[in-house]
């Protein structure tokens, strides 16, 4: 078998597959501004209402977990994928609190 000099590497045993689109970096995230944003949205929602949490400085494991403690403190659901938390209902003010007792730059943004 002739060897190809266009070969690339497609799987690393410490990066493992290279070809799937990688998650930004928790740094990257961090460097966003440094604030966590709480923003009460409804667009795109058939007039329901959730609470976004973004620019969160923790990696996608973390940010679950996080995710899974506020849905459990505000008693409602929600779902965190992309570096962004969304939980059901206007929580805003319970979402901020929550954030600053556990260490969080977070603010309050949008209307």
């Amino acid at each position: 078998m002739a060897k190809r000099s266009n070969a690339k590497v497609v799987y690393s045993t410490s990066d493992g597959d290279l070809r799937k689109a990688r998650e930004p970096r928790p740094e990257a995230r961090a460097a966003a501004g440094g604030r966590v944003k709480v923003r009460r949205e409804t667009s795109g929602r058939r007039g329901k209402t959730v609470t976004t949490i973004s620019d969160v400085p923790v990696g996608e494991d973390a940010l679950k977990a996080l995710a899974g403690r506020l849905k459990k403190r505000c008693g409602v659901g929600g779902s965190a994928k992309d570096g962004v938390i969304e939980i059901q209902g206007d929580h805003r003010d319970t979402v901020l609190e929550m954030l600053k007792d556990e260490g969080f730059d977070a603010v309050a943004a949008g209307g």
